[in-house]
């Protein structure tokens, strides 16, 4: 049979008999392994309230003049209940509404709503470690826009949706969050040629490697990248394989999931009609970390460069031979036909000479290859030797990359587009103040 265990209790009743039986409190407190002043402290309470004094008491507060009113506690649950944030934007958005009233900490918001059962815990997951290369800096509003494509879902009848999101990577703006019909070059070009209307030109869009952004192309041109570039925007595309680099972009997407897609809604229609609600809420509402708690809306300006009536065409220098694709996609050179891709079908494309026999192709101020003129062959890049022998500049070879940015997969990938740095300073000042303009395609002289 097992020692019966002695209860805190039974223990105190039992030091209380003792004391009265003559044990001196140096004994006592030796027996007891506690110090003399525990041994007064229950003596006192016995004698104060009997046995009943020596149970344990409540060690909450009697009086806590910070303690959380119910008028605050049933704003912050209305908060809660209207706008679905956290409670860092709450705080804000509740100053905000009630100046003149004392909200308590972020921590002890978190702790209202997580009684009130409004809060789930995250479960905790090995996350891939930070990349350790800033975001390139953005310094102004339209300096950068960001563009992708959410994921595509079904909505509760069964349709497939691709909505297309476009925002201001300074003041995260978001300029578009739009289903498309397709996501193709024709359907997104509609899109952007809207937002260019509305809002102007940026001068960098950045996007991620895949259709329609980008190509296989060489360059990695597409045909909706070629018109950013008629407009004097630099297309910068992310690494293969690498979101972070578009993290603010694909931090806002979380954010949109969040608010409208759990669970989709009955309708492409109703569907696109919570995304109208998210983008005017996103904007003018809800308060931003990064800005210093204020909104979108409250640091977005348009754009000072206007959308044109009419996409320009690209001029060149006057040592630029100027040639124009044919619909298969191949320029003519010497009374010979070389290919260079389709993409470019009836694009007006500019050969700088470097010697006698190869020529630089350019795509506007996009550097886009070479052209072998005795053999009449078209190279991406040129070997290393032979780049020294031209008097290019020296550096790392370009280098086609696998398909997706998966080591392994021997299908070619999109080819890596220059830095952006190096053709943002041409496409500002484009086209050159002394040029030759582009020959008409009616002129019977060109060939």
């Amino acid at each position: 049979m097992p020692w019966k265990a002695n209860k805190t209790l039974d223990l105190r009743v039992q030091l209380i008999r003792e004391a009265s039986e003559g044990y001196s409190i140096s004994a006592l407190a030796e027996m007891y392994e506690v110090s003399r002043k525990t041994i007064y402290k229950w003596l006192e309470r016995y004698a104060e309230s009997g046995v009943a004094g020596l149970a344990d008491r409540r060690r909450t507060p009697q009086h806590s003049p910070a303690r959380v009113g119910e008028e605050v506690i049933a704003e912050i649950l209305a908060a809660r209940q209207r706008w679905k944030w956290g409670p860092r934007k709450l705080r804000v958005k509740l100053a905000e509404a009630h100046p003149g009233i004392d909200w308590p900490a972020e921590s002890t918001i978190g702790e209202v709503l997580k009684r009130a059962g409004l809060t789930h815990p995250r479960k905790l997951r090995v996350r891939t470690p930070p990349y350790a290369q800033p975001f390139a800096a953005v310094e102004e509003a339209n300096q950068t826009w960001c563009a992708d494509f959410k994921g595509w879902f079904r909505t509760g009848d069964g349709t497939r949706c691709d909505p297309l999101t476009i925002t201001d990577a300074h003041s995260r703006y978001l300029l578009r969050c739009h289903i498309v019909p397709k996501a193709d070059g024709a359907h997104v070009a509609a899109i952007f040629e809207a937002a260019f209307r509305e809002h102007g030109l940026p001068r960098v869009i950045h996007t991620d490697n895949g259709v329609p952004f980008a190509s296989r192309a060489p360059g990695g041109l597409s045909r909706v990248s070629i018109e950013w570039v008629k407009l004097g925007i630099v297309p910068e595309r992310s690494r293969p394989a690498s979101p972070q680099d578009n993290g603010r972009h694909e931090r806002m997407h979380s954010t949109l999931k969040q608010a409208t897609l759990k669970p989709p809604e009955r309708t492409p229609r109703c569907q696109q009609a919570a995304f109208d609600r998210f983008q005017q809420e996103y904007n003018h509402e809800r308060p931003h970390e990064a800005l210093a708690d204020r909104t979108p809306a409250s640091c977005y300006r348009p754009s000072c460069r206007q959308m044109p009536r009419r996409i320009p065409e690209w001029e060149y220098g006057d040592d630029v031979m100027v040639r124009r694709i044919s619909q298969q996609g191949s320029l003519k050179v010497h009374g010979e036909r070389t290919f260079i891709s389709e993409i470019f079908a009836h694009e007006w494309l500019g050969l700088r000479a470097l010697d006698e026999r190869y020529y630089e192709v350019l795509c506007g101020p996009i550097p886009i290859g070479y052209l072998d003129g005795h053999r009449h062959e078209f190279h991406r890049a040129l070997s290393l030797a032979l780049r020294r022998r031209l008097g290019l500049e020296d550096g790392e070879e370009p280098v086609e990359m696998p398909a997706g940015g998966k080591p392994g997969n021997p299908n070619p990938g999109f080819p890596p587009f220059p830095p952006s740095l190096e053709i943002a300073r041409a496409i500002p000042t484009f086209p050159p103040a002394r040029s030759l303009p582009l020959y008409s395609p009616r002129d019977p002289d060109r060939t």
